[in-house]
């Protein structure tokens, strides 16, 4: 009985993650004021915490990440709608939609619109970047956020349901806000930017599998580049996802200066093809978007599957239990 229970509850979750990622692809951002927003809020209140609790070392900030799950735990409990969760928790469309406001802003050859249209994508400085080098980040960041934005609040949601998706949001949120190594942050954010590692390590790798699948000629070069290349990134998950576009799309990503404020990364090489121009970044949209409709449809056809086993399990076991009942 149990063992059908658990397959159920799993499908349920895989069909309410699908439905999820569908929803965020039709309708985009939930169409409430950006304040209201429910990231916009948490965002606000991490704010409010930090402000209250910082200190430069690394357990006031694991204090604040604990408090920003515990929040979106709590959160997610109450809300108890995996397809709802998923739905919240993904950023699918805005990305995209981000991504190509910079593609058009190359097309009309408008660097200082290209630049400021990529602050919403990329931590960097875009200041001093030029075309090429505008390009790149964009589709970087489509690479990495195909992970954060949209394969791993989906496979939280089946994994441990709302409360699983809205805790992924929490830890992808607290890093982006405090997970920084410069002097601000380089201890207080530690907490945060580790508990959105260990949250992200599996979906990295997922989307890697995910962009093979969805580009099934350059399969083969996925695989060779993410094992060879990946390892060289500063973030163990990051250098996943963007080895893997790279290679799908026979870039060449990386080898350049970063700079994030006061910090300076130089990042290695990731792929051996061209180097990305604007049509490249909608190409980088095209894959991330194909990707999200495949992911979709693969946890349906999962969700299904394990619903009808579930079930029939379930139902078999309720017909020999009350078979030995009648014997007894």
């Amino acid at each position: 009985m149990s063992a059908g229970i658990s397959l159920d509850r799993w499908g349920r979750r895989a069909l309410g993650a699908a439905a999820g990622l569908a929803l965020d692809r039709l309708a985009g951002e939930p169409p409430v004021p950006g304040p209201l927003h429910p990231v916009a809020v948490f965002g606000a209140g991490v704010s409010a915490l930090e402000r209250r609790i910082y200190r430069d070392g690394h357990a006031a900030g694991a204090l604040l990440a604990g408090a920003g799950v515990g929040a979106a735990a709590a959160a997610g409990a109450a809300l108890r709608s995996p397809t709802a969760a998923t739905y919240l928790s993904t950023a699918g469309r805005g990305l995209h939609d981000a991504a190509l406001d910079v593609a058009a802003a190359l097309d009309r050859g408008d660097l200082d619109d290209a630049r400021d249209r990529l602050r919403s994508l990329v931590g960097r400085d875009p200041d001093h970047l030029d075309e090429a080098a505008i390009a790149r980040a964009a589709v970087e960041s489509v690479a990495e956020n195909t992970t954060d934005a949209i394969v791993a609040p989906a496979l939280w949601a089946v994994a441990a349901g709302p409360v699983g998706a809205l805790v992924h949001r929490a830890g992808d949120t607290l890093d982006s806000m405090v997970g920084y190594r410069d002097a601000r942050y380089r201890r207080f954010g530690t907490a945060s930017a580790r508990l959105d590692d260990a949250l992200a390590w599996v979906p990295a790798r997922v989307t890697a599998g995910l962009v093979a699948l969805a580009r099934p000629r350059r399969a083969a070069a996925v695989a060779r580049l993410v094992r060879a290349d990946a390892r060289h990134h500063p973030s163990p998950n990051a250098g996943v996802a963007e080895a893997a576009f790279a290679a799908a799309l026979d870039l060449r990503l990386g080898g350049g200066e970063n700079r994030y404020g006061e910090v300076v990364e130089r990042r290695p090489a990731l792929g051996r093809g061209r180097r990305p121009g604007r049509a490249d970044v909608r190409a980088a949209v095209a894959l991330s978007r194909d990707l999200s409709w495949l992911l979709a449809g693969l946890l349906a056809a999962g969700g299904v599957a394990a619903v009808r086993v579930g079930r029939g399990a379930a139902t078999t076991a309720t017909a020999t239990a009350r078979c030995e009942d009648a014997r007894a």
